[in-house]
């Protein structure tokens, strides 16, 4: 009973500390913002049309998530959608990220495009790498990139080491598939960090590690149990992704991340999510989500109950949530996977009132 009490009293501190440190953010995924622009789209509110990071802060909300992949600028020009967030085009997006007074999470993919629960290829300057030397530049890849981005005055609020790693990353090295897989994951998750400290200096951002599973507590618990408990590896909070078409219930959502702060005494974020504002055209397709009807509204009603599940988390532990996708509209040429019609903006350009759904997230009570 003592040493349940000891572990009680050091995850209310760990989530004290964090909270103290960063506010609750409301946040989007705007990592795609450059190419929109470049085919043309504009973005509107009730002002007109202008800067869709302008719009996102004067709407409250307060931190823009951005990926970055390893790839070359000749990767990018051939296949901007896949291979476009290089380090040269994400600096650029930072700069007005920061400029416009918003918080930046930067999404480190470790790969030449999207890295995801089943695709962690690592990037192709890696290739051939043993272990000990992709442990080193695992360090020295996170260490110059922060230091790039502080050198352009745009460090990072949090860094994702990782995204959606339930399997581990940097495959086949980091791929968690045997207890040895485990202990290199380990490895390359510390040599990140190490980086990361390193180049931050006295302003480290909090570090995320990123599962797709926020509806699937068991699997949370398995690779958790394993990173913390086992390998001993320290990060700051836990993120999960969640779309309720994709990762069950709320109920099954509200169960896994209070697991998370009960079990790990972290807190936590959403760091991935959406709702559509339109139906598919396609006939028989799901008009409800969850027994929440599509469309603008329900967009609103979702983002409301992420906010009720949040606020109801123990010591404050719910620390924010990100939208997926905010930026997309849709673009000949270009498949979204139907996220063009689960972002931010309507098919005419139009602000959707998630924003300030979402917006009110900033301060989450419990109702």
């Amino acid at each position: 009973m003592r040493r349940s009490l000891l572990l009680l009293s050091t995850a209310c501190c760990i989530i004290g500390a964090a909270e103290a440190a960063l506010p609750f953010l409301a946040g989007a995924d705007m990592s795609h913002l450059a190419l929109m622009e470049s085919r043309g789209h504009l973005y509107r509110d009730g002002t007109g049309a202008r800067d869709a990071l302008a719009i996102l802060k004067a709407h409250g909300i307060t931190c823009i998530r951005l990926r970055l992949w390893t790839c070359s600028d000749a990767q990018a020009a051939a296949d901007p959608y896949n291979h476009g967030n290089t380090l040269a085009a994400t600096l650029v997006l930072a700069r007005r990220v920061k400029a416009v007074g918003l918080k930046l999470l930067l999404d480190l993919h470790y790969s030449d495009s999207w890295a995801d629960p089943g695709h962690q290829q690592k990037p192709m300057a890696w290739e051939g790498l043993s272990m000990d030397q992709l442990e080193e530049q695992m360090y020295r890849y996170n260490r110059d990139t922060i230091a790039a981005f502080r050198t352009a005055g745009v460090l990072p609020d949090l860094v994702q080491i990782g995204n959606e790693t339930p399997m581990g990353l940097v495959w086949p090295e980091g791929k968690v598939d045997s207890a040895g897989k485990w202990r290199q994951l380990a490895r390359l998750i510390r040599a990140a960090d190490r980086g990361i400290a390193e180049a931050s200096g006295a302003q480290k951002p909090q570090t995320i590690i990123h599962l797709d599973r926020g509806g699937d507590w068991e699997t949370t618990r398995w690779f958790f149990d394993e990173l913390i408990r086992t390998q001993g590896v320290a990060f700051d909070i836990i993120g999960e992704s969640y779309y309720p078409f994709w990762h069950g219930s709320l109920d099954a959502l509200t169960t896994c991340l209070n697991g998370c702060v009960g079990r790990y005494g972290k807190p936590v974020i959403i760091a991935e999510t959406a709702f559509p504002w339109a139906a598919s055209p396609v006939p028989g397709t799901p008009t409800a989500i969850n027994g929440i009807p599509i469309g603008p509204d329900g967009q609103v009603r979702f983002a409301t109950d992420l906010r009720r599940i949040l606020a109801a988390l123990p010591q404050g532990a719910g620390r924010g949530v990100f939208w997926w996708g905010a930026e997309f509209q849709t673009t000949p040429g270009l498949g979204f996977d139907g996220f063009e019609s689960r972002s931010f903006w309507d098919q005419h350009g139009t602000l959707l009132p998630v924003v300030d759904a979402l917006a009110g997230l900033t301060a989450p009570r419990h109702d």
